[in-house]
């Protein structure tokens, strides 16, 4: 499976990754998610989106992600934002965190990229008994006039299309997004489907916004620095410059519960 280095598009990941819904914390809360005193481990955290939501939960949250270039920006997102948050540099599926010590493990947006195999291990080897498992994925949808253009001026960049990411591009099918063979694997190592739900939601972007969040997208960010500066350019010529964008999102979640 191909690996993007998001490292190179750090500054715009940083700045058009906060993309998450509003009522994303209240829906776990009803759904018996409770974060205050909790222990997460927030893996493939990127710049800390998602950590920063939890620790305003009043979570004892630390962000594992094996890219220092995002984990920078998290950092200094600490600092601006009056977080004092750790960060780890490390991988899924060796995390160096100590073992039977989490409540919770989060990941989103980042399951695709994972030796899932390996990754599931350490997430067992990492929560405490009964611990619980969310991941989290969000992104735009089809339809839209700008993300129809997008597609069209950005197909033409990329070798083989606009593929779904990771090893969503390896499933031939989907449930809300999910690969079906995930449920599997996580049933197969003792994690128990406890929820699974859909969030939709819009994002409002200016025209320079929606172009700096195409250049995070992993299509784009995998391309070499001059095809992408040359793609990008040619989204904002082809773009309507009638603002603002009104993009629907939809975030989908999974709450599992270690059994085993």
């Amino acid at each position: 499976m191909e690996h993007i280095n998001f490292g190179q598009v750090a500054k715009s990941y940083a700045k058009t990754r906060e993309d998450i819904p509003v009522s994303l914390m209240d829906s776990l809360y009803i759904r018996g998610v409770f974060f205050d005193g909790k222990k997460v481990a927030d893996i493939g955290c990127g710049t800390g989106a998602l950590t920063r939501k939890m620790s305003m939960r009043k979570a004892e949250v630390i962000g594992i992600d094996p890219s220092k270039e995002l984990l920078q920006y998290a950092i200094e997102l600490n600092r601006s934002k009056n977080y004092s948050i750790p960060y780890i540099e490390a991988c899924s599926e060796s995390t160096g965190l100590q073992e039977s010590e989490f409540d919770i493990v989060t990941v989103m947006r980042a399951w695709h990229w994972f030796d899932r195999e390996k990754a599931i291990l350490e997430i067992k080897r990492i929560l405490k008994e009964k611990g619980t498992l969310i991941v989290i994925d969000s992104g735009f949808l089809t339809g839209s006039e700008e993300v129809e253009k997008t597609f069209e001026v950005l197909s033409k960049y990329v070798s083989g299309g606009l593929k779904p990411a990771g090893a969503k591009a390896e499933s031939k099918q989907r449930i809300n997004g999910f690969p079906i063979e995930w449920f599997d694997e996580w049933h197969k190592n003792g994690f128990e489907l406890s929820d699974f739900y859909r969030l939709n939601y819009s994002v409002t972007f200016s025209k320079e916004k929606w172009i700096e969040r195409m250049e995070s997208v992993s299509w784009l960010a995998g391309l070499e620095e001059k095809v992408r500066e040359h793609a990008l350019q040619d989204l904002k010529v082809s773009l309507s410059d009638h603002e603002p964008y009104n993009i629907p999102h939809q975030c989908n979640v999974c709450i599992l519960r270690l059994h085993q």
